[in-house]
């Protein structure tokens, strides 16, 4: 009988609490977004055409992280978005395909910090390749991704000042259900993450954020920051439309693999369908609900982040790295880590129901 390697997911585990006098408001959450880049905050926004565009990349770098611009635009608007960023002296990233070095050495040229090679499965022997002469070409910092194994970890180590990590853990991604195909994302950024730290390449885990306790997670499976999506679709700055239903407001939300998106054709290459007629969508178009300022966001997913990290007894995010522990958990077990044999009178700002 074949014995099959075990995948484990954010709620598939805990971290187990330890002795600690570190204060939540004392702890450092400043980290490596790149070889070269430092954020204050271990937050991305995922580059989504419902989820960053300038106005969310401002917010962002002000608040210590970063955007990442979405490329489901020509590369005229995308240098134009760069340049209303760099107007307010800010970091900003932008997200290019997987053999559009002619877009990145545009966006180079524009002031970009960070360019983020993007594809959903990019460990391909002429992506490599690709990636190889692009490095040569640009200033800016390299983000490679998406993968999710070891292996295609290797296959990049010599390029990428960053790697991202995630196939199809997003909430609006459905290339496990559609192609068969991923790595739940914790065994994800655990495989990714011990072949970087060969050569100290900053980790970035990209989908499957839920709630604030997530980051505290993918942060101690060796992470070095997070990028989000549906958490931020909701919000101000988002440009998804407001649509409201029965009173409620709600943001349009959808992943770059969804007909919508493909039908525009700017991110078909995104899942190796360029040049085709017809799509097999990856992803969906959905509402999410309106969340207000992306501040309130920050806010309450540091604070989720903090207290984990006073928990654990970590104070900055290399001892959380360092000293989280995990315990499995049954379903028992994670149904008693929600809220129970109740109905919730009052919605707090940092817990939606699974």
């Amino acid at each position: 009988m074949i014995k099959l390697p075990l995948g484990l997911t954010f709620d598939d585990v805990l971290l187990v609490p330890q002795e600690s006098d570190v204060r939540p408001s004392t702890v450092n959450i400043e980290t490596k977004l790149t070889k070269r880049l430092t954020i204050k905050i271990p937050l991305l926004s995922a580059a989504m055409d419902t989820v960053t565009e300038d106005t969310m990349a401002i917010a962002l770098a002000r608040a210590g992280g970063i955007g990442i611009l979405h490329r489901n635009c020509t590369t005229g608007e995308q240098i134009k978005m760069v340049s209303h960023v760099k107007k307010c002296r800010l970091i900003v990233g932008a997200a290019v395909g997987p053999h559009d070095i002619d877009r990145a050495k545009a966006l180079d040229r524009a002031g970009v910090d960070v360019i983020a090679l993007d594809a959903a499965h990019i460990h391909k022997p002429s992506i490599v390749s690709e990636a190889e002469k692009l490095k040569k070409l640009i200033k800016a910092e390299l983000i490679i991704g998406n993968i999710a194994t070891a292996a295609a970890a290797r296959a990049f180590l010599k390029i990428a000042d960053a790697l991202k990590v995630g196939v199809g853990p997003g909430a609006i991604c459905t290339t496990r259900v559609v192609a068969g195909v991923g790595v739940p994302q914790l065994t994800a950024i655990m495989e990714v993450a011990k072949i970087a730290r060969l050569k100290k390449i900053p980790v970035i885990a990209d989908g499957g954020i839920r709630y604030s306790g997530d980051i505290t997670k993918a942060i101690a499976a060796g992470a070095d920051s997070v990028m989000l999506g549906s958490l931020l679709a909701g919000a101000d700055e988002a440009p998804g439309r407001i649509v409201t239903i029965s009173g409620k407001k709600f943001k349009r939300f959808r992943g770059m693999g969804s007909l919508g998106v493909m039908n525009i054709g700017k991110s078909s290459d995104r899942y190796a369908q360029e040049g085709q007629k017809k799509y097999v969508p990856e992803g969906i178009e959905a509402l999410t609900t309106y969340k207000g300022p992306v501040n309130e966001i920050i806010f309450q997913m540091l604070g989720g982040l903090r207290a984990g990290m006073g928990y654990v007894g970590a104070k900055n995010i290399s001892e959380l790295q360092k000293r989280g522990k995990f315990i499995r958990i049954t379903e028992a077990g994670r149904a008693e880590s929600h809220p129970h044999s109740i109905i919730i009178e009052k919605q707090a700002p940092n817990y939606a129901p699974r």
